[in-house]
């Protein structure tokens, strides 16, 4: 004869009624406003996201752009400068050569 575990097979239709009533739970309109609130709330988090993120990508640019022209000026100083010395040296020699 069969022996059967009383103990088991009420855990298994416990198991089997308690998930009916998740099921049911679940696809209930209540839930459903919670699912709608909870995606809604995500799209604005998405788009708080995506905001932050255009002004750092903004901001970054700028950034950049002001380094490049900093850059820029000190390199036309650093010629400027050397123009000055090499200038400096042809009026030195010229004198040199005059002096003689």
């Amino acid at each position: 004869m069969i022996n059967i575990d009383w103990k088991k097979a009420a855990i298994f239709a416990g198991g089997v009624l308690f998930g009916t009533a998740g099921i049911k739970v679940l696809a209930s309109k209540d839930a459903r406003k919670v699912y709608t609130n909870c995606t809604a709330a995500v799209l604005r988090a998405k788009e708080s996201v995506l905001e932050t993120t255009t002004k750092v990508q903004e901001n970054a640019e700028d950034i950049l752009a002001e380094a490049e022209a900093i850059n820029a000026r000190r390199k036309e100083e650093a010629a400027a400068e050397e123009a000055e010395a090499a200038e400096a040296d042809v009026d030195e020699e010229e004198a040199e050569e005059a002096a003689e």
